[in-house]
This record gives C-alpha cells, structure tokens and sequence, in this order.
C-alpha cells in the first residue's frame, strides 16, 4: 500500500480551474467517503485552501487509484477529464511524502513561508480521522508533515515575507486606499481566513471592523475576538446587511469558499450609491477577494472608484516569494526530515519479518522440547527447566545479530531487499509475516511511474523511467528506490517549490 497525491495548485491551473475543483469543508466529508467505498483506496485525506486542492490516499494499485481519485474529481468539478489532466499533478509514494512536506513548509504556497497551510492540513488531517478514514500510513504521514513545518518556521526566517496571502493583499490594499489606521474594514467570512484577516487588520492600526456572515453566531463569536484579543473594534452583521456595512467601508476581504458571487455587482452598486452620501465618496472601494471559488462578481471590477485584489492577481505579486537563502535553508529542513521519515518507513516495514522469524524460531524451540520430553520423559523438572532456558538463550543469541542489522540495513536506500533476503533463508511464508503486521509493499509493476500520463494511460502498465525525474526540493537525497518518482498528470509542468 502506497500514497498517492493527485492536486491542483495555484502553479499548474488558473484560477477559473482552481474555482471549479474547489472542496467547501461542507462537501470535504462527502467526497472522502465516496472514495473509501472505491474499490483501491484504503485511507484518504482531502486538503482544500484557497489556492490549492489535494487528495492524499493510500491505494493497493498506482493506475487503479488514479482512475478512482480522477473520477471524484472529475464529477464534482464538472470538468471533463481531459480539461483536469491539463493542470493536475501526481505524486506517488515517496515523492507525494516529499510534495506534502514541502507543502506544510510554506514552500509551495502562493506567499512563500505562510503558516496557515498548516492549520490548514491539520484541519484536513482532523476530519479524515473523524470519519475513520485515516490509518497508520496516513496518519504517519500527516504528523511527520505538520512536525516538518514546524521546524521549517522556527529554524528559518522563511515567513518573513509574509504571515498569509491577507497581509500580502492589505500591502496591495494600502497602496490604493492609504493608510488603513482609523478606517473601517468589512471581513465576509467567519472561517479561518476570515479569522487571519481581523487579526491583520487589527495590526495595520484599523479603527473598526464589521463581520458579515450568513451564520450570525460565527460572526459574532470572530468579532469578539477581535475585541477581546485585538482590541479593535468590532460588531457581527447579518449577511442581509452587507450592502449597508459596504456602503461605510473602505476595504472589504472577502474569504466565505461559498459556491457562486456572495458580493454582486448589484450590491455594489447600491453600495456606491451609499457611498455618495458620505465623507468616503472620494474614496477608492477595494475588495480583497479571497475566496476559492471567488466571492466577488468578475464585472465588479469593472466599475469607477473600485478596485478588486483577488487570487491571481496576487500570484504575480512579488512580495509573495521569500529571501533565498531562508528558502534553501527550508528546503535542506524538507530533506533532512525527509530522509528521516523514509528511513522510519523502511524499518517499520522490516519489522512484521524480524517479528516472523522469532516467532517461527519459538515455535521450532518448542517442538523440538516437547520432542525432548517423549524421548526422555523421567527427566527431573529441574534439568528440562535449565535445557529449556538453554536452548532458547541459544537461539536469542543467534537472532540478535542478523536481526538488529537487517533493522539497521532496513533504514538504507534499497533495503527492503534484505527483509526479502531474511524470508527466504527462513522460508517465512507471506501469510506467516503478515499474520504479525501487514508490511507496506509495493508491487514492482507499480514501483516505477510513467513519465508522461494522460487520460489514455490509465489502462496501459506504467513504462520504466531510465531518467531520474525532476525533484520538488533541489538538495533532496537519492534513496536508491524506483518509487521516489514523480509523474506528471496530464503535460502540467513539474512544480517547483
């Protein structure tokens, strides 16, 4: 059983793609369930920002996994397969390990370093477990990841372009509207992203903040915090009020992930006409939209006195990329854990083989003493005692080498080969390993990916790759195995971090 990733990312689609992939939290749940009923997939994780959506699953079968994950996205987007091969990537086994903690890491977000892909995956990793669709590997795999990023913030200054892309999109808003000290600021959204925003906007100085939201009580539990732990002022409105608290603003951050515009160019326009009757009419409206999909009616932009900053334009902006050195610094962090994580993998798989052979030498023990007690069956308790403890100190010490080293050899590239090696010495039958554990193994038809698959291949046997493909990190170490590969999906570029 191996992972496999399939993901599209602000850096393979555009935005009007990434809109119609987008996973609310509301139908996350639905879509991990319908891909544990699939007929490959074992465990699954879905991870869902506003720039980024990423199915984690661990899958008996490469090409059967894929078809099944594609198909999910496929239906819920609406796109036709060929459209979503276009912009997705894959990653499979060590490299979707490698992708993920890149990911957590900041490496891979549109503000280079930003720690909100954090809670964000720990979000994703939190309703999967709740839905019992999480196991050992993915498991495993999610905590290492949230401990990789961890480090990578507190080891390296790599945030210090930026906490989020909310403090990217008020530098862009400041240099529209001014100094954003004493104005008023509207936040449509209670979620997290709504959360960054009113604690960004209480650190620019804003003098007041209205929260709109279509739940009343969420609102009103986000301005409270805004009260009590930023000190701005703050109220909570209902969502049938957003025309009236756009009409005495002067930035509004949109973040709600709702299907379809929630600001309209009709409200809008009422709410310049608002505007008109005040001391802001002179002013420049400038919507922050950052919701995936977008909250903000596309003609909205269109208007006089209105600016709108939404995803893609953020992606050109160049305050999201990260000092250099702080960059490499993370990504050396990325493949140190990784060779860690890979190691541990390793051994784990070891593990149920060393556990067979003991378990096989304490069956030939016994046999053998009660072979013992037919053939001499007036030996005194005290002597069959002391030959028993004889015998099986015997055998201890003759496992302890091979086994502590195949454990040790187990953590190296390419050393699954001697667990093999160790079954069959001891002829230690497959159902007599997995009786202990069941090892993690990959099939060696699926171990090396195909360099190039699009819709076509999904029925065809994955093609050998001769070359070593390109990696996520520049100064990732070779392990030795055919399963690192990365496959593109579709002809979407490789990412780079």
């Amino acid at each position: 059983m191996s992972v496999l990733l399939v993901g599209i990312s602000h850096r393979s689609a555009p935005v009007s793609v990434l809109e119609k992939v987008a996973i609310s939290d509301a139908d996350r749940p639905k879509l991990v369930d319908r891909l544990l009923e699939s007929s490959h997939v074992s465990e699954a994780m879905i991870v869902s920002t506003c720039n980024r959506v990423e199915v984690y699953a661990v899958v008996d079968a490469f090409h059967g996994g894929l078809g099944e994950v594609s198909d999910l996205l496929t239906k819920h987007s609406g796109l036709p397969l060929g459209d979503l091969t276009k912009h997705a990537y894959v990653r499979y086994s060590e490299a979707a390990a490698e992708h993920l903690f890149a990911v957590a890491s900041g490496l891979d977000s549109m503000v280079v370093g930003e720690q909100q892909v954090l809670s964000q995956i720990r979000t994703a990793y939190a309703s999967a477990d709740g839905q019992q669709a999480v196991g050992r590997t993915l498991h495993e795999l999610a905590q290492h990841g949230l401990r990789v990023g961890k480090r990578v913030h507190s080891e390296t200054g790599i945030d210090r372009a930026g906490a989020s892309v909310v403090s990217v999109a008020l530098d862009r808003a400041r240099a529209v509207v001014g100094d954003l000290a004493g104005r008023t600021a509207v936040v449509v959204g209670a979620g997290a992203m709504g959360g960054l925003a009113v604690a960004h906007l209480s650190r620019a100085g804003i003098g007041r903040i209205v929260v709109v939201n279509r739940t009343l009580e969420r609102a009103q539990r986000l301005a409270e915090t805004g009260r009590t732990m930023h000190g701005v002022d703050a109220e909570a409105v209902e969502m049938s009020r957003l025309t009236e608290a756009m009409a005495g603003t002067d930035v509004v951050i949109t973040c709600t992930g709702a299907v379809g515009s929630v600001v309209t160019l009709a409200d809008t326009h009422r709410a310049l006409a608002g505007r008109a009757r005040t001391e802001a009419a002179e002013r420049p409206l400038v919507f922050c939209d950052l919701g995936l999909p977008r909250d903000v009616e596309h003609a909205v932009a269109g208007l006089p006195g209105v600016a709108v900053i939404d995803i893609e334009s953020l992606q050109r902006d160049p305050a999201a990329g990260a000092a250099a050195d702080d960059t490499a610094a993370a990504r050396l962090i990325v493949a140190d854990e990784l060779a860690k994580y890979l190691a541990g993998q390793r051994m784990a798989e070891v593990t149920p083989t060393v556990a067979a052979l003991r378990q096989r030498a304490a069956d030939v023990v016994e046999a053998e003493l009660l072979r013992l007690d037919s053939r001499l069956p007036d030996l005194a308790d005290p002597a069959r005692d002391e030959v028993a403890r004889t015998v099986r100190r015997v055998v201890d010490k003759l496992l302890h080498a091979p086994t502590v080293r195949v454990k040790q050899l187990a953590s190296t590239p390419g050393g699954d080969s001697y667990a093999e090696a160790l079954r069959e010495l001891f002829e230690l039958k497959p159902g007599a390993v997995q009786a202990v554990a069941a090892p993690m193994e990959v099939a060696a038809g699926e171990s090396a990916l195909a360099d190039d698959f699009t819709a076509g291949h999904f029925g065809e046997s994955p093609q050998r790759l001769t070359e070593s493909p390109q990696r996520l990190t520049e100064s990732r170490p070779d392990t030795g195995s055919l399963r690192n590969h990365a496959a593109p999906f579709g002809h979407a570029q490789e990412e780079t971090a």
